[in-house]
């Protein structure tokens, strides 16, 4: 299974799906021109009533938001595009790079470790017919020759089968870390989707007065959500380089005339386990890259206004006190 097509057909599928979100715009003008109509009303009536001028540049708000609506994939998601997929780009040339070298190293790992196995001579049988063949031409016919024919035999097919398992193992969790970075894909392409089309209706949202935390929210989750795979990227490209770093060193061993590798060697393994696990946190750590403020600087806004409203309260309260201790005071020296 190529997983690199099915992530080009996840990217199609974005390609396909966003002229879909022109549909919304319609629905999205109605929402921001009475939206529009009720916040420039507001802010006029409220500089009238004040005896205020009226601050023109707020008002052009709503018609900026309307024009963004009007033209939403060219002008939002097409701005937004341009300037993250080459981040995109250049995580993936990352990955490519490590992946080549790490298959290369893997290559000359498998030939040296075959080498290394032949240099053994209580186990070249298992990794070659020719030193089989020559240990049993060595062997006669007599019982205890034959019990050794045997265990050769039976040595040779219980290393083939471990092998076979291990490899059946590997490929397995090879197929569950691609998974893995196909399901993180997958959810990225249909939170991006969802975003894109119902896009133009955040915008009309956000022209309402009270709701214009909508479009900073919208951006901060478009872009977060967009470089979930430049960081699961560059997650691949580190454990990539971990596994190269890993074979350069094996490869230095083997190339010790007197070093016997060790069939049993699963590391390999383990880091496909750790890549899987790895995987399901690349969410977690965009979010740590991407913030915006919200709640958060509300929450310490509203703690500071307390702050000062209760600092003012108890000086006022302590020269009301005051006061009335100096009434007191007179009223018995009288």
């Amino acid at each position: 299974m190529e997983f690199e097509n099915l992530h080009q057909i996840l990217r199609s599928l974005y390609d396909e799906m966003i002229p879909m979100s022109e549909n919304m715009a319609a629905v999205a003008k109605g929402i921001a021109g009475l939206g529009a109509l009720f916040y420039v009303s507001y802010k006029v009536w409220g500089a009238l009533a004040r005896a205020e001028q009226i601050d023109v540049f707020p008002l052009l708000r709503p018609f900026v938001i309307g024009i963004c609506i009007m033209f939403f994939p060219t002008i939002v998601l097409g701005t937004l595009n341009t300037v993250l997929s080459p981040i995109v780009k250049g995580t993936h040339g990352m990955l490519d790079t490590q992946v080549i070298d790490m298959r290369k190293l893997q290559e000359q790992k498998d030939i040296l470790e075959r080498e290394a196995m032949l240099r053994d001579p209580e186990r070249s049988h298992w990794v070659s017919d020719e030193e089989l063949d020559k240990k049993i031409e060595e062997l006669g016919w007599s019982p205890s020759d034959l019990m050794t024919m045997s265990t050769l035999y039976l040595d040779r097919q219980g290393y083939k089968m471990r092998q076979d398992i291990k490899e059946w193992f590997r490929e397995l969790m090879e197929t569950l870390f691609h998974a893995a970075a196909l399901a993180v894909d997958t959810i990225r392409t249909f939170f991006l989707i969802v975003l894109s089309i119902l896009g133009p209706i955040a915008f009309a949202i956000s022209v309402w007065d009270g709701f214009q935390s909508t479009l900073t929210q919208w951006f901060t989750r478009y872009t977060s959500i967009y470089l979930w795979l430049p960081v699961a990227d560059l997650f691949s490209a580190m454990l990539a380089k971990i596994q190269t770093l890993m074979l350069q060193r094996d490869i230095a061993l083997l190339n010790d005339p007197s070093f016997i590798p060790d069939p049993q060697n699963t590391t390999y393994i383990i880091f496909f386990v750790i890549g899987i696990v790895g995987y399901f946190t690349v969410p977690t750590v965009t979010g740590w890259i991407i913030q915006a403020s919200g709640a958060g600087n509300f929450t310490r806004n509203v703690t500071q206004a307390g702050t000062r409203a209760a600092n003012v309260a108890g000086a006022a309260t302590g020269a009301s006190a005051g006061n009335i201790l100096g009434k007191l005071k007179k009223e018995v020296y009288k």
